[in-house]
């Protein structure tokens, strides 16, 4: 008797569904990396104001008006690197929307859905497979590539000051510490994929549903939940609660996550807020009954 070769195990399964997610979708890596280059680039551009700003931030405190506001147009000078991961960040978050409006629909208007299901995947590992880009691939690119780009502009920076005869340390007291750095990105993007993950589930949601314009279907309904809400009862809590999940998220890198000031030292991350918060939890519960819907529909839609 022959043995019949078994299908793969789960997790083998799962693996190489994100693997064949990644390969079909190289903006997942290639926007952030497209991102950071412009970023450098510009940086690159900018450096002849480096030495200058340097020299002010190194000279006296600012006695008046004047030389306040100056003081302060160069110390964000010297601080770029500080901020440009804000850049790869909402190319990042851009990606994972987009991604996720075309992850069940772009099967199903090429008939590759028909492929996929004649293969040992079920549709469960296929959706969690597809949530797990945005989710947990997307947020680990963005974190390597931050950190990458942050690590190259600061050493460019050093050089460039230190070749003026400037004391390199008039950057770095300026900037957060490496631990705080690396620790304040990782929980940043990590209560980030957490906080997005109902958007995330509900473009899922309308891409296994929708037949055409995901992206207008994905916009509208809220909306008019909101605009209904505010003709009928001159009231605003759905736009409010919308703003909150968008806006919020960003809170995760400030101290305290009060979305005040960025993140200098380790002892200033406090996960507490996050996680005593009733809206992520009600989010993440919306997003598993969204995936789970996603199953239901993939399992039941015929191609378009």
């Amino acid at each position: 008797m022959t043995d019949v070769p078994m299908a793969p195990a789960r997790p083998r399964r799962f693996y190489w569904s994100v693997r064949r997610e990644i390969w079909e979708n190289r903006a997942v890596y290639l926007a952030p990396l497209a991102v950071a280059a412009l970023v450098l680039f510009g940086f690159l551009i900018s450096l002849h104001g480096l030495p200058h700003a340097a020299r002010v931030l190194s000279g006296p405190k600012p006695a008046t008006p004047d030389e306040v506001a100056a003081y302060g147009r160069q110390s964000m000078v010297l601080m770029t690197p500080q901020f440009t991961p804000a850049a790869i960040l909402v190319t990042a978050l851009i990606v994972a929307v987009f991604y996720s409006l075309a992850s069940l629909n772009t099967e199903r208007r090429d008939k590759s859905v028909l492929f996929w299901k004649s293969m040992p995947i079920s549709d469960r590992t296929t959706v969690l497979s597809k949530a797990f880009v945005p989710l947990a691939v997307l947020p680990v690119v963005a974190f390597v590539v931050m950190l990458a780009t942050q690590a190259i502009l600061a050493a460019i920076s050093s050089a460039v000051i230190a070749a003026n005869g400037i004391d390199p340390g008039v950057l770095w007291k300026n900037m957060p510490t490496p631990a705080a750095t690396v620790l304040g990105l990782a929980y940043g993007l990590l209560a980030q994929a957490l906080w997005y993950a109902p958007i995330i589930g509900w473009a899922m949601l309308i891409s296994a549903w929708a037949k055409r314009m995901t992206f207008l279907w994905a916009v509208a309904p809220p909306l008019g939940v909101c605009l209904v809400e505010l003709v009928a009862f001159h009231t605003h809590y759905a736009w409010d609660l919308l703003a909150s999940r968008v806006k919020d998220g960003l809170a995760a890198f400030t101290v305290g996550g009060l979305g005040k000031a960025p993140i200098h030292d380790v002892s200033q991350i406090n996960p507490m807020p996050f996680l005593t918060d009733p809206g992520l939890w009600g989010g993440l519960v919306f997003a598993a009954a969204a995936l789970a819907a996603c199953v239901w529909l993939r399992r039941r839609n015929d191609p378009i």
